[in-house]
């Protein structure tokens, strides 16, 4: 067989594999103000609920589990909050801090992550109680998923949507310098889909896995409803094909990408994106190979042509599993001192400028005041893919970069995963005024450091 070309496969992790749901929905009346432009503050009603889904992979009962969470959340407000909600996970569920991805879905119709309130906030009361159900329910959810975990096989598949555009577009004022964050219809979008399949011994669908990068910014200031924002309606899409099975959304490199039309305060308009990612995600699995199978060329056969053969052939799958965890330092911006910010907050009345003032300050406090910040890598490799992420929204360019580098390899790339903290834009972007740049800690570079950090912690401990 020397010269034949090489079997067709997904890469894929055969091992213990369990997913179980828990719903996350808050109580309508909480503080829900994610938008400057927003003139109000209470969530009014419910769109879709909001739910956290568990995923647990293990080479046997006697290893300890990797743990990733798909929430419905926005942010965190607080690294502080969230580095104190993390390692009391880690406690109670008795990991390493490598095992434990906790992944936000970034829905901006979702509330904020945190227990502290502004006194100014109505609903604010409800945030503390709220973070409280959302630690509960992921030890419910891991505790579910563990107990009924399966052997299983989780391979991947690359597909294509075409739901995300890009949303760095030049002001089209003839007297502006700026860049608007919204839909440019000149500039081509990162419109890779990747999907994982997760089938039991039987075959059966036992979870799905969508990354896929584009912000859920469908919904904005008009919107007084909680919403998971598209993602409700590609769980629901794709579940009612794969017999039930949880649909789990993974946020890709989505820093420059969002929906065509975004901004809205129609509903209609979210359940449609979700519906197209969840056709696509469809359509994916649709040109799986079977579980557990691998195409292999048979030979050549006469006929009108020479027709190349292709049969399928049982591959067993790759039972490796790690998890690595490492820091990059990246360099900071010269940004004022929190209580200089704390300052500027307080003699302005711009409902706009009051958040992004916020924000800035709580990134602040959270960085403290040194000239860079240690930002924590995470790397699962699961059997043949490799899951790659961080806290940050770098831009898709990262995650392109490494599939480049690493061609014969699925690159699963996260944003907003065990945190949240800042825009990654590319260096070239630095010289424009746009939002990314001039909201990131982060100065010129840090996006392609990361890169290249990255790049060589896989040659170096995971290849």
């Amino acid at each position: 067989m020397s010269g034949y070309p090489k079997p067709f496969r997904h890469d894929a992790f055969a091992g213990l594999i369990g997913v179980a749901r828990v719903d996350i929905t808050p109580p309508v009346g909480i503080y829900c103000r994610n938008w400057g432009a927003a003139l109000h503050d209470r969530a009014e009603g419910i769109h879709r609920p909001l739910t956290l889904t568990a995923l647990t992979l293990q080479i046997n009962q006697q290893e300890k589990p990797l743990v990733f969470v798909d929430a419905d959340a926005s942010w965190w407000r607080n690294m502080t909050v969230e580095r104190k909600f993390r390692q009391r996970l880690l406690q109670q569920l008795e990991l390493d801090s490598a095992h434990l991805i906790f992944g936000l879905t970034h829905t901006h119709a979702a509330v904020p992550l945190t227990d502290e309130q502004d006194p100014s906030w109505e609903g604010g009361e409800l945030l503390a109680p709220y973070l409280e159900k959302i630690y509960q329910a992921t030890i419910e959810a891991v505790a579910q998923s563990l107990d009924t975990a399966q052997p299983s096989t989780l391979d991947w598949h690359l597909g294509r949507c075409q739901l995300a555009a890009m949303r760095d577009l030049v002001d089209p004022e003839p007297a502006s310098n700026r860049r608007l964050c919204g839909f440019d219809p000149s500039a081509e979008a990162d419109d890779t889909l990747l999907v994982g399949r997760v089938t039991n011994t039987q075959g059966k669908p036992v979870a799905t896995l969508c990354n896929y990068a584009c912000h859920p910014t469908t919904l904005a200031w008009d919107n007084k409803l909680i919403s998971p924002d598209y993602i409700g309606a590609m769980r629901e899409t794709v579940e009612r094909e794969t017999n039930g099975a949880p649909a789990l959304f993974m946020q890709a490199a989505s820093g420059e990408l969002g929906p065509r039309q975004g901004y809205v305060g129609d509903t209609k308009v979210a359940d449609q994106h979700g519906q197209q990612l969840g056709y696509s995600v469809l359509a994916t699995l649709s040109d799986m190979e079977p579980p557990g199978q691998q195409l292999v060329f048979g030979g050549a056969v006469e006929s009108g042509a020479v027709l190349a053969v292709w049969k399928h052939q049982e591959h067993v799958s790759n039972k490796t599993l790690s998890a690595h965890m490492f820091t990059v330092d990246l360099p900071l911006k010269n940004w004022p001192s929190a209580d200089e910010l704390e300052q500027q907050l307080q003699t302005t009345e711009d409902h706009a400028l009051q958040e992004r003032l916020r924000r800035k300050r709580n990134l602040r406090r959270g960085l403290g005041d040194s000239q860079t910040f240690a930002l924590p890598v995470w790397i699962w490799k699961l059997g043949d893919a490799l899951l790659v992420g961080t806290m940050a929204e770098a831009y898709s360019w990262i995650q392109q970069h490494l599939r480049t580098i690493f061609p014969d390899r699925t690159i699963v790339y996260m944003n907003l995963i065990n945190g949240s903290i800042g825009y990654l834009p590319p260096a070239g972007l630095y010289d424009e005024d746009v939002y990314p740049v001039w909201q990131t800690p982060f100065e010129r570079g840090s996006l392609e450091r990361l890169g290249q950090a990255i790049e060589e912690a896989i040659t170096r401990t995971v290849i």
